[in-house]
């Protein structure tokens, strides 16, 4: 393709990286990204895919924006409030990148309509809040094979894995369920910068895998402390054999049987449950 005068100078950093270039940028801009939650997460991503031109971005959220959220959702202004977030963060990319266009789903995600949300998109995006919703995003990308990225921040921590189909387990294969006892958002806090890091990390994992570059967090989960400043990337292998979704009996595995666990049950806390 050929880049306009104003593309050659946005993009003018990616074209001096020899793992990006010309092509690489190219590919970029074919590409389609779906973010599933516009929240403290899913800011950081959004921003970061979009400057860095992914052709066509997904939001999907089904929340409107409130006044507790714009500690840590530094995609939504003030004025945003009571607006629905897909249509604030559209606003704040279309203001920032002109070249891509951006695609709102502005419901959750169910067992009964995931599969036709994720089915156009190259790369997914766990940007939720909620172990269910988390789960739910796991199950559905492991059976249509596709990648994916999960993060999850609390107080001042948080994770974040990739899972790529045949190359490391899955969340299931870390935690097994839905963990017991998860605090909510309210009882535990959060720092807003931590989610804005750990989103800006699952945007970097998406171009990468976009791009075929560089070494992606599949069988590892990277764990942040923001008040140590310490990270730590603990190998998580490869998938376990016997794990429901993507052991050797996946194909007996149903998002619909499994209903009643996807049923959101308040905010999950993501931070203490993945520390391995």
């Amino acid at each position: 393709m050929a880049f306009s005068k104003e593309q050659a100078q946005r993009y003018a950093r990616h074209f001096v990286l020899k793992e990006i270039g010309v092509a690489g940028q190219e590919r970029l801009l074919q590409s389609r990204v779906l973010v599933i939650g516009a929240g403290a997460l899913g800011s950081g991503a959004l921003m970061y895919l979009a400057a860095a031109g992914i052709g066509v971005i997904g939001i999907c959220d089904g929340d409107r924006v409130e006044l507790s959220n714009l500690s840590r959702q530094i995609i939504h202004r003030q004025s945003d409030i009571g607006a629905l977030k897909t249509e604030s963060a559209k606003r704040a990319l279309v203001g920032l990148n002109s070249d891509i266009t951006i695609q709102l789903i502005s419901e959750r995600v169910t067992p009964d309509n995931i599969e036709a949300v994720i089915s156009p998109y190259d790369f997914i995006l766990d940007c939720t809040d909620r172990f269910e919703t988390k789960f739910l995003i796991n199950d559905a990308c492991v059976l249509m094979e596709k990648p994916y990225s999960h993060a999850g921040a609390v107080r001042f921590e948080g994770q974040a894995m990739t899972y790529v189909p045949g190359r490391g387990g899955c969340l299931r294969c870390v935690l097994g369920g839905v963990p017991e006892n998860a605090a909510s958002c309210a009882e535990a806090g959060v720092l807003g910068a931590i989610p804005g890091i750990l989103g800006c990390i699952q945007a970097t994992e998406a171009i990468k895998y976009l791009l075929g570059t560089g070494e992606l967090l599949t069988g590892r989960v990277l764990h942040i402390d923001g008040l140590t400043m310490r990270t730590q990337v603990i190998n998580t292998g490869a998938a376990d054999e016997n794990c429901p979704v993507c052991g050797k009996e996946r194909t007996s595995f149903s998002l619909l049987q499994h209903r009643g666990e996807y049923e959101p049950k308040g905010c999950g806390s993501q931070g203490s449950d993945l520390h391995l």
